[in-house]
């Protein structure tokens, strides 16, 4: 059995980074415009998914598809994160996305009605 492989330098600074964010988020502002920036941005992406959609009218069903993918992995992460302790801040994220990725849908889609 081959020995296990080393962390590389770039592995230990993502897991750090991802612990700073979390340290840096513990102030509940922090959190608030950290789920804030998430949900604006997730909103602006998917009505230009929606734009982008609705004026190539070939890739309907494709982007349609690839919205309902994205918006049903994220819930099937969520089951898991929600059992693991210390996870809240990544919930919130995912939660926030997912509701500006399908509110920046809808208000396209009924622009384009």
């Amino acid at each position: 059995m081959p020995p296990p492989l080393q962390q590389t330098r770039f592995q230990r600074l993502i897991l750090s980074s991802g612990l700073q964010l979390r340290e840096w988020a513990g102030n509940p502002w922090r959190r608030l415009s950290l789920q804030l920036m998430v949900l604006l941005s997730s909103f602006s992406i998917g009505g230009a998914l929606g734009s982008i959609s609705g004026t190539l009218a070939r890739l309907d069903p494709l982007s349609a598809l690839i919205c309902v993918l994205t918006i049903e992995i994220a819930a099937r992460i969520r089951g898991p994160l929600l059992r693991q302790p210390g996870q809240e801040l990544t919930v919130g994220l995912i939660d926030m996305a997912r509701i500006g990725l399908l509110y920046g849908l809808l208000l396209d889609g009924f622009k384009m009605l």
